[in-house]
């Protein structure tokens, strides 16, 4: 019940919450780009030393990943609606 109660709070609230999301990740994102917060000194590759690298590499595999199953879906997998009722 609490679960459920949690989420019909955070539906009449959406903006609210959207916008709590995405100061937090500009948040992180500057305190990626503030130097000796994160360690960028053993990074593996010269990408990962510009800030926000791995924010912006996530966001972008999300993207991908939702392109790429859309175009699965479109593509074949997806059928009718009233597949099963004839």
């Amino acid at each position: 019940m609490r679960l459920l109660r949690l989420i019909e709070f955070l539906r009449r609230h959406l903006k609210t919450v959207v916008r709590i999301a995405i100061g937090l990740l500009c948040l992180l994102a500057a305190l990626d780009a503030i130097p000796g917060i994160v360690d960028k000194r053993h990074a593996h590759t010269a990408a990962e030393r510009f800030p926000a690298f791995w924010c912006a590499f996530g966001f972008l595999g999300c993207v991908l990943i939702v392109l790429v199953s859309k175009a699965f879906g479109h593509a074949g997998i997806m059928t009718r609606e009233d597949y099963y009722d004839e």
